[in-house]
C-alpha cells in the first residue's frame, strides 16, 4: 500500500489567515482527515478560516506541545501506513521552527514518508529581509535564557558572532517579557551595533526599524505584549 504524506501546514502569524494562505494550501489541507496540532481549538479555528468545511468529529487530532507526555513519534504516524496523509499544523507561522514537530518529521524520514513542507509567513524570514542586515549568513537563536545575567551574557555571545562574522543574530522572547530584553539590549551592547526590531509582523500595525543601539536608547519601541522578532547585525 502506498503511504500517505506529511505535510507541514503554516499558520498566519496573528492576523487573518486567509490573507498570508497562499492558494495552494486549502485544496490540500481539505482532503485530510488527520492532523497534529499544537491546541485543538486553534487549529480548528484556523482550518474553518481557509475554507475547511468537514465536520470537526470526523477528523482526528493528535495534540504536540511542550506539555505533551510519554511521546511516541511513531505513532503520530501510523496513518501514513494505511495510505492516509497527515498535516502538522502550526500555532504560528511554519512549522518546526520555533516550535514543536522536527521530531515528528524525523520520525516521517525514518519511516519513509513523504515529507511536503508548505508555503506560508516565516517571522524568521520576513525580518531579515525587511532588516537591511545581512541576509547571506544569519543564525536564529529562538528565546534567550530567562535569568538576566545569562541573557546579558548570551547577548554579547551573539554581538561577538555578529560582529567578527559578520552574521545576522536573530532572537526572540514571550512578548511580556519584550521591553526587558530591549533593555538588556540597549544597555550592554555597542552603541554601533544595529539592532532591528520587527512588530506585529503582517499585521496592519506592523512595525520594523532598523537603528544602532545608541539611536534606540533614548526612543525604544512600544512593544509590550506584542509578538517581536529581534536582530543584530554589524554596524
Amino acid at each position: 500500500m502506498k503511504k500517505g504524506k506529511l505535510y507541514l501546514i503554516p499558520n498566519s502569524l496573528g492576523g487573518q489567515a486567509i490573507a498570508t494562505t497562499i492558494p495552494i494550501v486549502p485544496p490540500i489541507v481539505a482532503e485530510l482527515n488527520y492532523f497534529i496540532v499544537e491546541e485543538i481549538k486553534s487549529a480548528r479555528r484556523y482550518l474553518r478560516a481557509i475554507g475547511f468545511d468537514k465536520d470537526f468529529d470526523t477528523i482526528d487530532f493528535q495534540m504536540l506541545n511542550e506539555h505533551t507526555k510519554n511521546i511516541n513519534y511513531l505513532e503520530f504516524l501510523t496513518p501514513c501506513l494505511s495510505g492516509h496523509s497527515i498535516g502538522l499544523l502550526s500555532e504560528a507561522g511554519v512549522p518546526c521552527v520555533a516550535d514543536p514537530g522536527a521530531k515528528v518529521v524525523k520520525a516521517a524520514h525514518d519511516m519513509g514518508i513523504q515529507v511536503v513542507p508548505l508555503t506560508g509567513p516565516s517571522s524568521i524570514l520576513l525580518t531579515i529581509m525587511a532588516s537591511g542586515l545581512n541576509g547571506q549568513s544569519f543564525a536564529f537563536n529562538g528565546y534567550l535564557p530567562k535569568e538576566r545575567s545569562e541573557r546579558i551574557k548570551k547577548l554579547k555571545q551573539l554581538e561577538l558572532l555578529a560582529t567578527k562574522h559578520e552574521q545576522t543574530q536573530l532572537f526572540m522572547d514571550a512578548p511580556y517579557r519584550n521591553e526587558s530584553l530591549f533593555e538588556d539590549v540597549v544597555n550592554n551592547l555597542s552603541p554601533n551595533t544595529l539592532l532591528t526590531v520587527a512588530a506585529d509582523l503582517t499585521l496592519e500595525s506592523e512595525q520594523i526599524s532598523t537603528k544602532t543601539i545608541d539611536e534606540w536608547i533614548n526612543r525604544p519601541p512600544k512593544i509590550h505584549t506584542r509578538p517581536v522578532m529581534f536582530a543584530i547585525g554589524k554596524g
